[in-house]
């Protein structure tokens, strides 16, 4: 079977971001990400009070809206993926803007987009910001780092670090039983 996937032409792409670039700027909040948080920014008109808010952040959903336009919402809707909801912040900022921060659950996505229903953006277009390995906790570095050697031995046509485990079992066990005959055996 032939793979009927072809890469974009240069004009084709061209299309694709700006209509994505379109579609975004549409919406009536602006948000970033990085691998750990989703940050949404809304502005709301000047002199707004928290008290004159409905923010209502949980796991999977999220609702922003002025107590007296409730029904017109700035975002509402169910939420890409989980977050965790006890490190998840808003703020109002000089009664202008809203800044609502999302602490993802699974801290290795990239997130289309906020809500459902709202226009996806392509994530392999993404470039992560650069971080140092020493920024994250330990289990993330030692995941990241795996990740890595895996991802340079590829390319390099070398084994992979589950590969090169199974190879050294193979090879202890080789050892312990000299007697066997392993010459016709087939692994994979």
């Amino acid at each position: 079977m032939a793979d009927t996937t072809k890469e974009p032409t240069k004009e084709e792409e061209a299309a694709a971001i700006a209509k994505e670039k379109a579609e975004q700027a549409a919406l009536p909040y602006k948000w970033s990400q990085v691998i750990e948080e989703v940050t949404v920014i809304i502005d709301v008109p000047p002199g707004t009070r928290s008290r004159d808010l409905i923010v209502d952040i949980k796991r999977n959903s999220l609702v922003v809206a002025l107590k007296k336009s409730a029904d017109e919402p700035f975002i509402s809707g169910q939420l890409y993926s989980d977050i965790k909801v006890d490190d998840s912040t808003w703020t109002l900022d000089d009664q202008k803007e809203i800044t609502i921060t999302l602490a993802k659950v699974n801290k290795m996505e990239w997130w289309p987009h906020v809500v459902a229903g709202a226009p996806k953006i392509d994530v392999k277009r993404i470039q992560p910001e650069n971080s140092k390995l020493s920024d994250l906790d330990d289990e993330t570095r030692s995941m990241v780092e795996k990740m890595m050697f895996d991802q340079q031995q590829k390319q390099l046509g070398k084994p992979t670090s589950d590969e090169l485990k199974k190879e050294e079992i193979l090879k202890k066990f080789q050892s312990q039983h000299p007697e066997l005959d392993f010459s016709q055996a087939k692994f994979s």
